[in-house]
């Protein structure tokens, strides 16, 4: 089910539509067509059509919400261990520099938590708890920051070739040939 907003139901209204659902199921013991039940709960006929099939396969428990899809697979204590983890760098971790990437974390997930994340999933978690994108300037240990500014102001004027002064003719654009 798709929401304009992009969310999704909350527990209450997920309790309504549990509700919903075993009325619908008490209405199959009945007897009732599905036509008619659609019309009494106010549904389509082919989600009382997809409850009656799932209630004959699998009972009343069949119809039961499995929940949001979009819910977290990782619990707040998993994401604190997880961020930990990711604080102690990817070195750590076995791989060869110090660059975490989503393909990184998302197989860090994997081997901490045995749970599949996307790469986008991973992004979308890694967002949510307040990780962003970018990555820290890599300065030299050895970088001399009144040396470099020195350098900009006496060398770098010398250095850098003046400009070419504008004159007649100098237009970068050229004439097309008269036909």
């Amino acid at each position: 089910m798709r929401y304009a907003q992009g969310g999704g139901l909350t527990d209450a209204g997920r309790a309504a539509r549990e509700r919903i659902r075993l009325e619908a199921v008490a209405r199959f013991e009945g007897g009732e067509k599905s036509r008619e039940i659609a019309v009494a709960l106010r549904v389509s006929e082919r989600s009382v059509e997809r409850w009656r099939r799932q209630w004959r396969e699998r009972g009343p428990g069949g119809v039961l919400s499995k929940g949001s899809p979009g819910r977290p697979r990782l619990g707040e204590s998993q994401v604190a261990r997880l961020e930990r983890a990711l604080e102690r760098g990817p070195l750590a971790h076995g791989w060869e520099d110090q660059r975490w990437t989503l393909a990184r974390v998302k197989t860090l997930i994997g081997r901490m938590f045995h749970v599949s994340y996307t790469v986008e999933g991973t992004w979308r978690l890694l967002k949510r708890h307040g990780w962003s994108w970018q990555q820290t300037a890599r300065r030299a240990v050895e970088r001399d920051d009144g040396a470099v500014e020195l350098w900009k102001k006496e060398v770098w004027p010398r250095v850098r070739a003046p400009r070419r002064p504008g004159a007649p003719g100098s237009c970068s654009r050229t004439r097309r040939p008269s036909r």
